[in-house]
């Protein structure tokens, strides 16, 4: 899915990286504990969460994640968001919770990873 829809699904506000909304995530996780996020998500993935600490932007480097939405009307201040941009990051502000981010986002076939777990 192109950044582009993910913004249009959530009609998100781009707080950086709009020169990179063409860019496809493969996949979407929604989590605010870090250490899950080094565990379980590959690379190539959205991250949507509502932690607004330096970290978000460090582990998000380390995964190679293409973007981070921030839910719930959440906006970083200016020098995460500095963070962001010097690394070629896209930022996108939500409106909606967690939750239901996530929902609109599979709903709209943006799945997650599913860590060896097998629909059927």
């Amino acid at each position: 899915m192109k950044l582009s829809e993910v913004r249009d699904i959530l009609n998100a506000k781009v707080l950086t990286g709009e020169e990179l909304l063409e860019n496809e995530v493969n996949s979407a996780c929604g989590c605010d504990l870090m250490s899950d996020v080094l565990a379980f998500v590959k690379d190539r993935a959205l991250l949507l969460t509502g932690l607004m600490n330096p970290q978000v932007i460090r582990t998000a480097e380390m995964m190679d994640i293409t973007a981070i939405v921030f839910v719930r009307g959440k906006v970083p201040e200016d020098s995460l968001v500095g963070m962001a941009k010097m690394k070629d990051m896209v930022l996108l502000s939500t409106e909606y919770p967690l939750y239901i981010a996530c929902g609109k986002l599979y709903l709209d076939g943006l799945r997650g990873n599913q860590g060896g777990i097998v629909d059927g």
